[in-house]
C-alpha cells in the first residue's frame, strides 16, 4: 500500500517511531538523493511480485544485463515467458525470509501483501542492501526515476519521489529533443576517447578536446540529424588535428 496508508498505524520505516506520524514521507522532498548510475551486469537482482509491476521491474534490470531472480507464486504472462526462455530465474512461491536475499545485490518488493514488502525491506536494511519497496518511498534506500535510453544515452528524471507521473510526462517531452542524433554523437565521441587519452597529457587537455567538438561549429547533433556523420567524423578528425600539435 502507498506510504500515506500508514498514518497512525505501526511505524515500519527505518526510523521506528512507534506509530507513523508521516514525517518520513513529508521529509522526502527535502531529501538530497545522490544520483549514481549502477553497473548491474551479472549482478544478482530479486523481484518479489509478478504482477504489472513486477514485470515492469524486470523488464528494466534486463535491459542492464542484470541477472534476475523472480519470486513469485504466479507471474504475468510475459513474465513466464522471459522464465520459459531463460531470460530469468523463476522461483513459484512465496518470500521465505532473509535466506532469499543471500548473494542479492538489490531487491525490489511490488507484493499485493504489505507484511511482505515489509518484511523484504527489514530483511534487507540488515545487510545494507540496496532495496525499493514499490510505491512506498519511505521503505526504499534507492528510489527509481524515470528513464528515457536510446542506445548508450541515458536520461533520468526524478521528482524525490513525490509524482513518478509527472517525472513520466517529463521523460515523454523531452524524449523527442534528447535522441538518436545525441546518442550517435557519444558513441562517435566514445570511439576517439583512447586517442585522447593516449595523447592528450592532462585531464583539461582532455577536457577541451571534447568540449570544442560538442560546443562547436557547425553542431555535430544538427549534422547528425541531417543524417551527415561524414561531416562529424571530419569535425573530430580536425578537432584533433589542432589539439596535437607534433613537436
Amino acid at each position: 500500500m502507498p506510504a500515506q496508508a500508514y498514518a497512525g498505524k505501526e511505524c515500519v520505516c527505518q526510523f521506528r517511531k512507534g506509530i507513523c506520524d508521516q514525517s518520513c514521507v513529508r521529509d522526502m522532498l527535502e531529501t538530497p538523493f545522490y544520483i549514481a548510475c549502477l553497473k548491474l551486469k551479472g549482478r544478482r537482482c530479486l523481484v518479489v511480485g509478478g504482477g504489472d509491476i513486477g514485470l515492469e521491474k524486470v523488464e528494466g534490470l534486463l535491459a542492464c544485463d542484470a541477472d534476475v531472480t523472480l519470486l513469485a507464486p504466479v507471474a504475468h504472462p510475459q513474465l513466464e515467458d522471459l522464465a520459459q526462455e531463460g531470460s530469468i530465474s523463476w522461483e513459484r512461491r512465496e518470500y521465505a525470509g532473509a535466506a532469499d536475499l543471500e548473494g542479492v545485490f538489490m531487491a525490489i518488493a511490488c507484493t499485493d501483501d504489505t507484511d511482505v514488502n515489509i518484511a523484504v525491506f527489514d530483511d534487507a536494511e540488515q545487510r545494507a542492501m540496496l532495496v525499493n519497496i514499490v510505491d512506498v518511498p519511505p521503505l526504499c534506500s534507492f528510489i527509481l526515476p524515470a528513464i528515457i535510453r536510446t542506445g548508450p544515452l541515458a536520461i533520468a528524471i526524478s521528482t524525490a519521489g513525490a509524482s513518478p507521473a509527472l517525472a513520466k510526462r517529463i521523460r515523454d517531452e523531452i524524449a523527442d529533443e534528447y535522441g538518436e542524433a545525441y546518442a550517435r554523437l557519444a558513441i562517435l565521441l566514445n570511439e576517439v576517447r583512447g586517442w585522447a587519452k593516449g595523447t592528450l597529457p592532462t585531464y583539461q587537455d582532455r577536457k577541451a578536446f571534447f568540449e570544442s567538438i560538442v560546443n562547436g561549429e557547425p553542431d555535430p547533433v544538427e549534422l547528425l540529424r541531417r543524417g551527415d556523420e561524414r561531416a562529424v567524423r571530419e569535425l573530430i578528425a580536425a578537432a584533433q588535428k589542432i589539439t596535437h600539435q607534433p613537436a
